[in-house]
Order: C-alpha cells, then sequence, then structure tokens
C-alpha cells in the first residue's frame, strides 16, 4: 500500500473554508500534502480549519475576508503564495444561498448579494490567481457550482442565475488558459448536509426531497475535488463533474 500524498509539495487556496464542504476540500487537500490557504468571513470557523489541519501535521494559513470584496481577495491569494512560495489549485467554493422566492416577491438587495459572492467573487479569485498559476507553469481551478446553474428552479432565481454565470464563467476561462497549462473545472456536490444546504423548504439548493437523490455529508465531496486537483496537464478542462445521482430536469 503507497504512503504517497498526491499533492505533495503544492499549495491551495480554497475560499468558503470554514465551514462545510470548504472546510471538508482544505483538510482533504492538505491531508494529500498540499499547503492550504483557507479563506472565509468568520474568524472563528477559520480558526478552527487551520488548527485543525496543523494538529494533523498539515500547513494552512487563514485569511480573513469576503470573496466579494476584490482587496481581500488579492490578500487571500497573496499571502498564500507569499507563506508557501507559490499557487498551484484555487477551489472556488465560497457561495451563498438566499431564500426561496418569487422573482415577483424577491429582495433586490438579496439578488445582487448573490452574485456578487457567487459570480463577481469568482471572477475577483480568478484574476487574483492567475498570475500565480501561470509562473508555476500550470495548475487547477475547481469552482463548485450547482445543478440549479443548469436546469433552474421556481423561486430560486438568484442563485440558479449566479451558478449558471459560474458555468459559463468556468468555460470561458478554460478557453482562455487552456494555452498556460491551466485546466478549469466545474464540480456538483448535489445537496450536502451543511448550513447552506439544510433540507428546510427555503433553501433553493435543497433536492433532498426528491426520491432517490444521495443527500451527502461535506467529506463525500473531497474524492472528486482531489480527482480533479490531480488531473495530468493535459488532462479534462471545461468540464462539469457532478455527484448527483442524475439530472432531475
Amino acid at each position: 500500500m503507497t504512503t504517497e500524498k498526491p499533492l505533495a509539495g503544492k499549495v491551495a487556496v480554497v475560499t468558503g473554508a470554514g465551514r462545510g464542504i470548504g472546510k471538508a476540500i482544505a483538510l482533504g487537500f492538505a491531508a494529500a500534502g498540499a499547503s492550504v490557504g483557507c479563506g472565509a468571513r468568520t474568524a472563528v470557523e477559520l480558526t478552527q480549519t487551520v488548527g485543525d489541519i496543523e494538529a494533523a501535521g498539515g500547513r494552512a494559513l487563514a485569511v480573513v475576508g469576503d470573496v466579494a470584496e476584490e482587496t481581500a481577495v488579492f490578500q487571500l491569494i497573496n499571502q498564500t503564495a507569499a507563506a508557501f512560495g507559490g499557487l498551484d489549485i484555487l477551489v472556488i467554493n465560497a457561495g451563498m444561498s438566499p431564500a426561496k422566492t418569487a422573482v415577483a416577491d424577491s429582495n433586490p438587495a438579496d439578488w445582487q448579494r448573490t452574485l456578487e459572492v457567487n459570480l463577481l467573487g469568482a471572477y475577483h479569485c480568478t484574476r487574483a490567481a492567475i498570475p500565480h498559476l501561470q509562473a508555476r507553469g500550470g495548475g487547477k481551478i475547481i469552482t463548485v457550482g450547482s445543478g440549479l446553474g443548469h436546469r433552474g428552479l421556481a423561486g430560486g432565481s438568484a442563485y440558479a442565475v449566479s451558478k449558471a454565470g459560474l458555468w459559463m464563467f468556468t468555460r470561458v476561462l478554460a478557453q482562455e488558459l487552456w494555452p498556460d497549462n491551466i485546466s478549469v473545472n466545474e464540480l456538483i456536490p448535489g445537496p450536502v448536509d451543511t448550513a447552506m444546504t439544510s433540507t428546510g423548504p427555503s433553501n433553493p439548493d435543497s433536492v433532498a426531497s426528491i426520491s432517490g437523490e444521495w443527500m451527502k455529508q461535506p467529506k463525500d465531496v473531497v474524492p472528486l475535488a482531489l480527482f480533479l486537483a490531480t488531473q495530468p496537464t493535459i488532462g479534462p478542462t471545461a468540464q462539469s463533474f457532478s455527484l448527483m445521482r442524475r439530472d432531475w430536469a
């Protein structure tokens, strides 16, 4: 049995790393040998994530900030690269989901904030990361999308539109960065038992009520994230990888 760590020597940034899917990926990447820059808005949660990584013998850095703010994102990326000597992997995971509401009854401020976090935040992250990835001669960008970005859902317009935009952003970015050996792929977790994707009726990303769908724990997403992070340079790009059992049209 091999004990080799597939991400040994790599440096990753994971946004939304304070809890849920982001924390699980940060822990999983660290266990696989990567040094991890952890970004989130809540200092207490980030401190716990980094503490867990270090307690297991890994290396991590906590940088508190909002992905919707360009300055905060550049701090996360640049501080991580400075601390660990570069950047190889970016996981764009931070996101939000407002309560399920019809467009006619929706709050414009909620709509705007959702787009700022889920879509503009991804834009800020990639702009900050690209020069560092190029300096390494290549790398991986993983966007955490949603099935709702492909099929939509009544009452979930802001979230679905933001994730649809993220999927298109993933494809365009992959085309632009192909000459730089940087792959860009979307990871769709499907329903995961987290604070954001609760099973309550107000959450537009909750599809646990669909018969036969797989309600996952955050750790169940890690193997697919590791798969994408360890693909060869000539491997897949501009692709969407889903953990849902089927395409619920």
